[in-house]
């Protein structure tokens, strides 16, 4: 069975794009900005930094020790990273999927992309739900002729407006990316991920 994206280490791609943290930051960093679709913190955290060291998409940078606390590794992107999480985004951003976590994950990461990129990808998703609805209406119109049941296709009813009502979402924010109502710096600031948090020293 094929596996899905790898949401979590997408998000420690994109946590360390901004600045390099080691993984208790990482970790406090995904709680306290919701982002609930990474699941099984913190073992699945520490099992996605594992990996992406092992393929040298981060590298570790130093280790630390204060006081009784385990030890604590700060790890950087490499130039690979840096273009794996260019590419994951892309796309999950471009590509319409039945698990809306991912697309989920790629709208909550998606400053990570400089605005045009993440423009064109929008476009593509865009592109790709206009031919899918319209391959929905031409089945249900050749089912429909076929003297079938309207109750038979009501499965293909609501998968054509799950794809209208997402396209719409996609038109709108491409809509405010072309009149700039909707923008972002390319080279993002941590604080659009909430901003570091004070760790707790009892912790």
């Amino acid at each position: 069975m094929p596996r899905g994206p790898d949401l979590v280490g997408l998000t420690v791609l994109a946590l360390l794009s901004v600045k390099p943290s080691h993984p208790y930051e990482m970790h406090r960093l995904i709680l306290d900005t919701h982002k609930d679709y990474v699941t099984g913190l913190p073992r699945s955290l520490y099992h996605a930094v594992d990996r992406l060291a092992g393929d040298e998409l981060i590298v570790p940078v130093e280790t630390s020790r204060q006081g009784r606390r385990p030890e604590r590794t700060v790890y950087r992107l490499s130039e690979e990273g840096r273009a794996e999480l260019a590419t994951r985004l892309r796309r999950l951003l471009e590509e319409p999927g039945p698990d809306m976590r991912n697309f989920h994950a790629a709208l909550s990461l998606i400053g990570c992309l400089p605005v045009r990129e993440a423009e064109r990808a929008l476009l593509t998703r865009a592109a790709t739900l206009e031919s899918r609805i319209f391959a929905c209406d031409a089945h249900m119109r050749s089912l429909e002729e076929s003297g079938l049941p309207r109750l038979l296709v009501l499965e293909l009813e609501y998968e054509r407006a799950l794809r209208g009502a997402e396209l719409d979402w996609v038109r709108s924010v491409l809509d405010r990316l072309g009149t700039g109502e909707l923008t972002w710096q390319d080279r993002l600031d941590f604080d659009v991920f909430g901003g570091p948090d004070e760790e707790d020293p009892a912790v």
